[in-house]
């Protein structure tokens, strides 16, 4: 894992923001070693539980984009078409 800080929101519950550090973990893991796509796409429902809205998933995104290099809608997207291991490339 890089040096850098995930976006999370303060006013979220501990839980919340497990399952949101969990999603950019998983982020992080389809660009560094690969993952199971349903593993990834589980997660992300999980995350979007904690954050229904549109915008704040497109803000948060590129947060961790721009400080990453690692892209949320692109994985999401790659990992729907995908069955079994997803590996992005940076």
């Amino acid at each position: 894992m890089r040096d850098y800080q995930y976006p999370l929101d303060l006013d979220w519950t501990t839980e919340e923001m497990v399952a949101v550090m969990k999603l950019w973990d998983q982020l992080e893991q389809a660009y560094e070693k690969g993952i199971d796509a349903n593993d990834f796409l589980t997660t992300y429902q999980a995350f979007k539980k904690v954050v229904p809205s549109i915008g704040e998933e497109r803000r948060l995104g590129r947060e961790f984009e721009n400080l990453s290099g690692y892209s949320l809608y692109q994985t999401v997207k790659a990992a729907k078409e995908t069955k079994g291991k997803l590996k992005m490339k940076a």
